[in-house]
């Protein structure tokens, strides 16, 4: 039975970009192996009730801007699966889009994970108006998917606050540290309690996650490791100070 996984997704840059995290991901796609399809949840998909991409073969979206020619030029043409598509609307409750591709939280890790595009991937959206809680239970909607050979992938950003980045090789500060350690902590001995609450009772929380969004595909992944699932950190490193790049698995 597969984990589920969570991955920082960093700058659409990634890659492009001679960091220890893109290199983590070229591995993991080896370490986890092929399966049948991939389900994932990006921080870029942020809708008022949840929706899922039913398509055949998918677009990529590049959501961004002012960065350099060369990626917007990079395509990851993945099929869809309209088919299971229908059952993740049917286990979530939500409904279909039959013409959203693939947004660049899910084809910076995906081409480095799975470089040949030849897995069917499908996008579940995150409603981060909803909160911790509700994205958690989202997750647990999910955990019979796994079973059927289908990875689980949230995808977002351990820390993320576009706004206090320092320049590149610069030292993590104490905020992003204190943070990411009581997150790691109560992560590892789930916890759920405290992660459904973790805006009041984690240090920095607000700091650390100005916005939800790139949060709570990190809490989805949780749930769909089911109840009482093992935690384990597949990887942890930071650039530009304090952007978080670490890595989860839950089963």
């Amino acid at each position: 039975m597969l984990p589920s996984l969570f991955v920082s997704h960093g700058a659409p840059s990634l890659p492009f970009d001679d960091v220890p995290a893109r290199d983590f991901l070229r591995g993991l796609g080896r370490q986890i192996g092929k399966p049948r399809a991939i389900l994932v949840v990006s921080a870029h998909w942020d809708t008022s009730a949840p929706q899922v991409n039913s398509v055949t073969r998918n677009d990529t979206i590049h959501d961004f801007g002012g960065f350099a020619p060369a990626l917007y030029e990079i395509r990851y043409p993945a099929p869809g699966d309209p088919a299971l598509a229908g059952q993740v609307a049917a286990l979530t409750g939500g409904t279909l889009d039959a013409r959203r591709g693939l947004d660049h939280g899910a084809w910076v890790p995906l081409m480095l994970m799975y470089p040949h595009a030849d897995v069917p991937v499908l996008q579940l959206s995150v409603q981060s108006h909803l909160g911790a809680a509700h994205h958690i239970a989202l997750g647990r909607k999910l955990v019979a998917l796994r079973q059927d050979n289908v990875l689980v992938i949230g995808t977002g950003g351990f820390v993320h606050n576009l706004r206090r980045l320092s320049p590149p090789g610069a030292p993590e500060p104490g905020w992003s540290k204190e943070f990411s350690g009581w997150m790691h902590e109560k992560l590892m001995v789930g916890d759920e309690a405290a992660l459904a609450d973790y805006r009041a009772l984690a240090p920095h929380a607000v700091q650390a996650q100005p916005t939800e969004d790139h949060f709570v595909p990190l809490l989805v992944a949780f749930g769909a490791g089911g109840e009482k699932a093992q935690a384990s950190r597949l990887h942890t490193s930071a650039t530009f100070g304090s952007l978080r790049m670490d890595a989860y698995s839950f089963s």
